[in-house]
């Protein structure tokens, strides 16, 4: 079920708060995926993000990774469903900043505006997931929710159509989903046809079977 962006205040933990909590979340964790408090308070750690892209990605060949210049060495495709990365960042990082090193972390071309990232948690035996604002804090959901993914996990997913910031997309990145819709609409149509020429095929038989019985 997804629902609106959820207003929940940002409680501001003291450093000893954080400090027990970091201390009771690493006694739960069981993947060795812990959090470390810092001298300057700063906590850092690791957070799951499942990716849920419908569309294809644009990623840079070997040859094109560091360049500033577009390179016509980019690939566009479907992510298998069910991809999850694991991302170490810090307390101070935002969501935004997330997206970004996830994309950069998998040299992913296309524009981190394309994207947002929900949080998915249970509540009263149902699945709820919500879209997170730009400067919400990743880390800070992770502590307060505990290492338990049941709880709470991250997914990368598009913006809805409707959100979709078209300007954002390159020409060949354009040309590369029209490619890819061309194909989908062609085999959609195959399939349909061979379905029908089955059918033809029967009717035919059993028109022959009766026109010529014996």
């Amino acid at each position: 079920k997804d629902v609106q962006k959820e207003r929940e205040p940002h409680v501001y933990l003291s450093k000893e708060e954080v400090k027990e909590k970091i201390q009771s979340y690493n006694s739960s964790v069981t993947d060795k995926l812990k959090m470390t408090l810092n001298a300057n308070g700063i906590y850092t750690g690791f957070i799951k993000v499942q990716m849920e892209l419908c569309r294809p990605i644009t990623v840079q060949s070997s040859q094109s990774q560091g360049r500033c210049a577009p390179s016509n060495q980019e690939t566009a495709f479907y992510l298998p469903d069910g991809c999850v990365n694991t991302l170490h960042i810090s307390s101070t990082n935002t969501v935004r900043e997330v997206i970004e090193a996830l994309l950069k972390k998998f040299f992913v071309a296309d524009n981190p505006a394309k994207f947002a990232l929900y949080k998915r948690c249970h509540k009263e035996d149902q699945v709820y997931t919500c879209k997170l604002s730009d400067r919400e804090h990743p880390l800070y959901l992770r502590l307060v929710a505990g290492p338990k993914t049941e709880m709470l996990s991250f997914v990368l997913r598009e913006h809805e159509t409707g959100e979709v910031m078209w300007e954002a997309f390159s020409i060949p990145e354009l040309q590369n989903f029209l490619r890819i819709l061309d194909k989908e609409e062609n085999d959609q149509l195959q399939l349909l046809k061979n379905r029908y020429a089955a059918y033809r095929g029967k009717l035919e038989a059993a028109l022959r079977g009766v026109l010529n019985p014996g």
